[in-house]
């Protein structure tokens, strides 16, 4: 009898709560009908520890009004970043739940916001690269690629634009992200004219452009597959790393690029500025030494490293100059690295070849 006692009681209490929670979630969805977001979110975060052992059409109503509510947030720029990767988790929590409950109340809703929110992170990105605000299309395009790994063009996208926007570090993280997932950009690309600007567009599928053609907003469609990104991806992570002063990284990044591509100039213009650094970091080495015969010693040392260090960028210009023998920039950085070794002989060849 006691036993019974005690689960007519254990269930009693679990209808008192999942009530209070469904009074409270009505509480909380009458304030964010008002617009007053930060009270039902308040209301939300209060019940929050009670939702996991909530019955699953409360669970799912919680987390819908708490995407919807945190969605509302990040659309009116209330700490963007943090809202929208709340109202994501909240919505994937619907369609979870749902999908293990095989009752669908808030699963289209939900998949539709996430769409929503996707499209116009994507279109602030773009808007946002285009007025020079590098920094914030970066942080933009890389929310998106967090809401859909799948979709490593956002992820790319980021990478670029924290390049444009001197933001190293953070390019170094996302192209080394790409080199690691093998990154190729491959792929058809979608573009049509814009009607009235007269500007081409991309689009995200085939199937999108072809809406809009319809409509007659945009004409010319056309389809463009693009060469591999790899080649810039390392060569990108050359240059990130050269302005970082990381001249041991630069140069890793841009020896592998040459193996993927022999021809890129820039590779090996920047190997010899490299090169050139790194012959900086010993002369200042050298500077520093005093007059005792043990850093006499450490200097004679030094002095030889610097002439090889210096000399290991003669392959570099040289074969550079096979691809364009008019590089002017490549063949003055030659002259002057045989002048300082002392190489009169190929100094006056290449001098009398200008």
């Amino acid at each position: 009898m006691k036993n019974h006692l005690k689960i007519v009681s254990f269930l009693l209490l679990l209808n008192m709560t999942a009530f209070a929670q469904k009074e409270e979630l009505k509480e909380a969805q009458a304030n964010y009908a008002k617009g007053k977001n930060q009270e039902a979110l308040a209301i939300l975060k209060k019940i929050e520890y009670q939702i996991i052992n909530a019955p699953d059409d409360v669970k799912t109503e919680y987390f819908f009004t708490k995407g919807n509510v945190c969605k509302d947030l990040a659309a009116k720029n209330t700490d963007a970043a943090t809202n929208f990767s709340l109202a994501v988790s909240a919505y994937q929590d619907v369609l979870l739940y749902e999908n293990e409950s095989r009752v669908y109340k808030f699963a289209f809703k939900a998949s539709s916001a996430l769409k929503e929110m996707k499209s116009k992170l994507v279109d602030g990105a773009y808007n946002d690269y285009k007025a020079g605000k590098f920094k914030e299309s970066s942080d933009k395009s890389y929310e998106v690629y967090l809401f859909d790994k799948k979709d490593t063009l956002n992820l790319y996208n980021a990478a670029s634009s924290s390049l444009s926007a001197k933001d190293y570090t953070t390019s170094i993280k996302y192209f080394e992200q790409l080199k690691k997932i093998n990154y190729t950009g491959k792929g058809m690309l979608f573009y049509a004219t814009n009607k009235k600007t007269k500007e081409e567009e991309s689009f995200t599928s085939i199937s999108a452009r072809e809406i809009s053609v319809k409509e007659g907003l945009y004409e010319k469609p056309r389809n463009f597959y693009p060469p591999s990104k790899k080649d810039e991806i390392l060569t990108s992570l050359g240059y990130a790393f050269l302005e970082n002063n990381d001249y041991c990284n630069a140069e890793k990044y841009y020896e592998e690029a040459l193996q993927t591509n022999e021809k890129c100039m820039d590779c090996y213009i920047n190997l010899v500025y490299v090169k050139i650094e790194q012959k900086k970091q010993i002369v200042d080495k050298m500077a520093a030494l005093g007059n005792s015969p043990s850093e006499m010693k450490q200097y004679d040392v030094l002095d030889a490293q610097k002439d090889e260090i210096i000399k290991s960028a003669i392959p570099y210009l040289k074969k550079a100059l096979t691809i364009e023998p008019k590089n002017e920039s490549a063949t003055k950085s030659l002259l002057g690295i045989y002048r300082s070794l002392n190489m009169t002989n190929e100094y006056n060849s290449l001098k009398s070849s200008m």
